[in-house]
């Protein structure tokens, strides 16, 4: 199998696979079918934050003892359970707790991991172009996921099928997992067996240390502000009058366009100017969504200002955590900023829920913008900092935390 098959087939997969949570901006509606609110959704997720928590603290053991390509493909199958089972409960209960700790699961183990397989594949010069079109096949699949939810819905089919095609889909790619277990091995840069993957006292301690400690904090700020605009989109829009799949075509395909144009992007003298600049961006977006009512166009505009601010400032920082992270702690330090990241996917979503049935929408909306302008002025902080003349090295990468 020739290298460009290995990258087709494995972003391909990783593409299957992420409709999943793409699904999970579906829970609103998926869950007024049989009477449950808000609320419940927040309470839904916040147990697939616990399960992802744990999972991913524990990936790197998992990996460790049956590889990463057969984990990922492992979690693919249960990440397939997870959607078939909510495709066919209908009540609160055991059912729907074990669907959403699968997908926690599931999805905290192919988010962990696909970046490390990444980086036995690729050159230290290479990770931001090629960590860059990760995200965009991962932000292609679940961007697309509600889009095909409302076309079914469209068509006079329910929601649920959108979950149980996407299943089938997780199959499909938990299968292509597993077959390119060997091939990766074949093509790595380091053909050697992999380093342990699996995070200690001493590991957390040594990112807790390292620059790399900035970016694993800024994700899980930057996750919040996505799943405030994203999880409950569905909401905002029935509310206003808009079609929520207008939003998410338009976000996608602002992200999937902007992601090949910066997969050409080595990485600057300072990315960290330019993750701060795309997150203003994304605060402005929110911001503007907060007085922007039931206007199309203004709604269009917040969701292209969106895509470029949050999807294309993720890849720069998912790109930075690899470069700050310490020689040694390289998949301890991703495996971390996955675990950050979903603390606020899935977290985050308990405290909109409430805020939405409690509170109201627009003060939902004012705290994201405002997550959105802290995570951005740490950014620029940290810019501020490499351009200090003391600072050592060739663009300052690995300044203090």
């Amino acid at each position: 199998m020739s290298r460009v098959v290995v990258f087709a087939l494995y972003f391909t997969a990783i593409f299957l696979q992420a409709g999943a949570y793409g699904l999970t901006f579906m829970l609103p509606r998926l869950f007024d079918s049989f009477g449950a609110n808000e609320k419940v959704v927040g309470a839904m997720l916040a147990l697939t934050a616990v399960s992802t928590i744990v999972t991913v603290y524990f990936s790197g053991h998992l990996s460790d003892l049956f590889g990463r390509l057969r984990t990922l493909g492992g979690a693919c199958i249960a990440i397939a359970l997870s959607l078939y089972l909510y495709a066919i409960l209908d009540t609160v209960g055991i059912g729907l707790i074990s669907a959403s700790l699968l997908l926690g699961f599931g999805w905290g183990l192919t988010y962990s991991l696909g970046p490390i397989v990444l980086t036995r594949l690729v050159a230290a010069d290479e990770r931001t172009r090629f960590f860059t079109l990760l995200s965009l096949f991962v932000m292609a699949g679940f961007g697309l996921a509600p889009v095909l939810a409302a076309a079914l819905e469209g068509a006079g089919y329910s929601v649920r099928d959108a979950f149980t095609l996407t299943a089938i889909a997780c199959l499909v790619s938990a299968a292509l997992f597993f077959g390119l277990n060997g091939a990766v091995k074949a093509h790595a840069i380091t053909p050697v067996a992999e380093v342990p993957s699996r995070i200690t006292l001493a590991a957390l301690r040594g990112v807790a240390r390292s620059p790399a400690l900035l970016p694993v904090a800024m994700v899980c700020l930057g996750a919040s502000v996505f799943a405030g605009m994203a999880n409950f989109q569905t909401v905002f829009a029935d509310a206003r009058g808009l079609d929520y799949a207008q939003f998410f075509l338009t976000y996608t395909t602002t992200v999937v366009v902007g992601r090949m144009i910066l997969a050409r992007y080595k990485g600057g003298t300072n990315t960290y100017r330019t993750i701060a600049v795309l997150q203003y961006i994304m605060g402005g977006s929110v911001a503007l969504f907060i007085f922007s009512g039931s206007s199309l166009p203004a709604y269009l505009l917040v969701a292209f200002l969106f895509g470029i601010g949050y999807g294309m400032s993720y890849p720069l920082l998912v790109s930075m955590a690899a470069q700050d992270a310490d020689d040694g702690l390289g998949a301890q330090t991703l495996q971390l900023f996955a675990l950050t990241y979903f603390i606020g996917i899935f977290g985050f979503p308990l405290i909109a829920g409430w805020m939405i049935v409690e509170v109201g929408t627009s003060a939902l909306l004012i705290l994201v913008a405002m997550l959105a302008i802290i995570e951005a002025t740490l950014a620029l902080r940290r810019a501020q900092r490499k351009n200090r003349p003391h600072q050592s090295g060739a663009d300052g990468l690995k300044s203090d935390p």
